[in-house]
């Protein structure tokens, strides 16, 4: 259908022999913030990385389709490409890659998949200030290598730079809230409500509320052991904050 930007169909994921996705039925539309939440080991990082595309996770059955595209056929490049961001856990460095040249490739690898021409020097430095001010960043950190002597919440902040320069359709935010202090938080979440619009939409993936406190979901899955056992809305966060995940 038209008006549903992702639509995952009893989606079955293995990693070796172990099965970690055993069944996932999920409807996305745009506008829509979906929270998923769960224990550790549910399976909410598998999802995020089975529809990023990682290689190392094998997709056994169901199917996942993305702006009417079959999303599981795509190169994880071409799944970008098409509007999908993911925000990872545990950043990884890019030793000897400034965070200008390696956004400047990504941006510009998407234009040329979209038949644009790539962004002239004087434009692109142009579209860096304007989101580097969008996140509270300086102007200095633009030339440090991706990651490299980050501290956890320059990490994740250098993640929603990332986002609004890509200006993704879907954002999947796998436990963007980790390990960060309540300053970097408000940071993070204000950099994705800001970033939010009626046409795109957002997966946060996590085990708290607190980012739940700040961006406000639409719809909330509680998922454990690779099946989505709950679904439902606000209440369900605090629902998870009285008793834990053992009520489901």
């Amino acid at each position: 259908m038209s008006d549903i930007l992702l639509s995952i169909k009893d989606l079955h994921a293995s990693i070796g022999e172990r099965e970690i996705l055993k069944g996932i039925d999920l409807e996305i539309r745009p506008g829509e913030i979906h929270a998923v939440m769960g224990p550790n080991g549910a399976g909410k990082s598998t999802l995020s990385a089975v529809l990023a595309g990682r290689p190392d996770y094998t997709v056994t059955a169901g199917s996942a389709f993305f702006r009417g595209r079959d999303l599981l056929a795509l190169s994880p490049e071409e799944r970008a490409w098409e509007g999908l961001f993911l925000s990872f856990q545990y950043p990884v460095e890019i030793p000897g890659v400034t965070i200008t040249n390696f956004l400047k490739t990504a941006v510009n690898s998407a234009r040329k998949a979209r038949g644009e021409e790539p962004m002239k020097g004087a434009e692109f430095l142009k579209l860096l200030k304007e989101k580097m001010a969008f996140v509270q960043m300086k102007g200095e950190f633009a030339k440090r290598e991706v990651n490299v002597g980050f501290s956890g919440g320059e990490k994740k902040r250098n993640e929603i730079f990332q986002m609004a320069m890509l200006d993704p359709v879907l954002s999947i935010l796998d436990e963007t809230d980790s390990g960060l202090d309540v300053d970097a938080l408000r940071i993070v979440a204000d950099g994705v409500n800001a970033l939010h619009t009626p046409e795109k939409a957002a997966i946060i993936i996590t085990h708290y509320q607190k980012l739940l406190e700040y961006v406000v979901p639409d719809v909330v899955h509680v998922l454990k052991e690779g099946r989505i056992v709950a679904t439902g809305g606000r209440e369900l966060v605090d629902l998870i904050e009285r008793k834990g995940f053992d009520s489901f």
